[in-house]
């Protein structure tokens, strides 16, 4: 990217370019002067239509021309100095500042957040963990107690091993029976 005075000088070399062709396109479809004493008898000649020439290249001119204003209004003026400009530069640096204190806050709130929602999270994995292990230890309590009943009908040994397997059961789920 070229920087304000290099565009300015492309800008004006640009509409120096479009009123050289301007120029050119006239003088190619202007009528012939006469000059008293030297007529010459000439084939007459039917121009093209150049209206829409002059007309393409009057916007081309005019815009140039706007560009152009736009590059000098946004040059620096002669009234920054070089104080005015620290002075501005001192402001921009404590705005600059202020902005940093303000996103350090946010990260610190925004990682604050992230670590209350990792311990909700982690609680809600605990709970469906024991939530799942609960239920599985009840399935399978369920079909063994009703193994068991079955096994005691037949044999009075096997009752007293189910007994010990419901009795073990509850002690790794944590009530006594």
């Amino acid at each position: 990217m070229a920087d304000r005075v290099t565009q300015l000088q492309d800008a004006v070399n640009q509409l120096a370019e479009h009123m050289c062709n301007s120029i050119g396109v006239l003088q190619q479809s202007a009528q012939p002067s006469k000059f008293p004493g030297c007529e010459k008898q000439a084939s007459q000649e039917q121009q093209p239509n150049h209206e829409d020439y002059t007309q393409l290249f009057a916007q081309l001119i005019a815009r140039t021309a706007k560009d152009i204003d736009v590059l000098i209004d946004s040059l620096p003026s002669e009234e920054s100095t070089v104080e005015l400009q620290n002075a501005s530069l001192q402001r921009l640096e404590e705005d600059n500042e202020i902005a940093a204190k303000r996103l350090g806050e946010v990260v610190e709130r925004g990682e604050l957040l992230l670590h209350r929602i990792q311990e909700a999270l982690a609680e809600i994995a605990d709970a469906q963990l024991k939530t799942k292990s609960s239920s599985s230890l009840a399935a399978s309590l369920s079909s063994s107690s009703g193994a068991a009943a079955s096994a005691s009908s037949s044999t009075p040994s096997s009752a007293s091993s189910s007994s010990l397997n419901v009795s073990a059961a509850s002690s790794m789920n944590g009530t006594n029976s």
